[in-house]
């Protein structure tokens, strides 16, 4: 992406790809969030210990990234995200990001095509790369996973790496969906359970096929739904919220604009 420079060395260190940014950040972000969380992780022996992968989850909040990246980072692998350039930007936090070998990404432009060459480099150096597949935070009234983009089917199908679905929940009763403010107190439990990898062979080569792209889509997704049922002790509705037939926007806090 013009502007910035992405870096598509090999991943190092313990956990693996972490760097001196990411190791700093690490360092004040966990024990905070240690602090005000209790944890309920499950199915790390999914996650493969090194070489190329791809985790996607669901997302309810602003935390998610921070609650996944605690999970993974703990677990042996320092990540990469693709994320919405405005964030990178911001003054100091824009630049540890970068540092820390994230991706900033144009959403909703010609040029967010431009994130899946460098997801395909990262897999390609061996990372692991973090994905949501809903590209903005779930717009169900209900925190349900929602309709999503075929960003990461194509990735999926393009790149042939292990794809591991992870549900979480909690992280919207600590920031609210598309809010600011932090409960601190008392701690709350933050559910993160990964699954088995997912099989998208039946889709490879087709990559370029909106049909089959929707149904790798939905296949994932349905991944994510079914690890989250039982943690929520609920079944999902039957009817799935599609943001291609909402008048809400598409990104960005729908709750102002309503």
């Amino acid at each position: 992406m013009a502007g910035y420079h992405i870096s598509y060395d090999p991943p190092k260190g313990r956990p693996l790809g972490v760097n001196p940014t990411f190791r700093f950040g690490a360092s004040v972000v966990i024990p905070i969030l240690r602090a005000i969380t209790k944890r309920d992780w499950q199915g790390a022996q999914f996650i493969p210990k090194s070489g190329p992968v791809i985790v996607c989850s669901n997302h309810l909040s602003y935390l998610d990234v921070l609650m996944l990246t605690h999970f993974l980072y703990k677990n042996g692998r320092a990540p990469r995200y693709l994320g919405k350039s405005g964030i990178f930007k911001v003054p100091v936090l824009g630049k540890i990001l970068l540092g820390a070998g994230q991706v900033p990404v144009e959403r909703e432009s010609k040029a967010a095509g431009e994130a899946l060459v460098h997801a395909v480099e990262l897999l390609k150096a061996g990372h692991l790369i973090g994905v949501y597949p809903e590209g903005t935070l779930t717009r169900d009234i209900n925190h349900w996973p929602m309709i999503a983009k075929t960003g990461l089917a194509r990735l999926a199908i393009i790149s042939r790496a292990p794809v591991i679905p992870i549900a979480q929940w909690g992280s919207q009763i600590i920031m609210p969906t598309y809010g600011k403010k932090i409960k601190f107190f008392p701690r709350t439990k933050i559910m993160m359970h990964a699954g088995p990898p997912l099989d998208f062979s039946k889709w490879y080569g087709k990559e370029e096929d909106p049909q089959a792209l929707a149904e790798a889509t939905a296949y994932a997704m349905r991944a994510i739904t079914d690890l989250l049922e039982p943690m929520r002790g609920e079944k999902r509705p039957v009817e799935i919220f599609d943001p291609h037939n909402s008048t809400l926007p598409r990104t960005g806090n729908f709750k102002k604009k309503r």
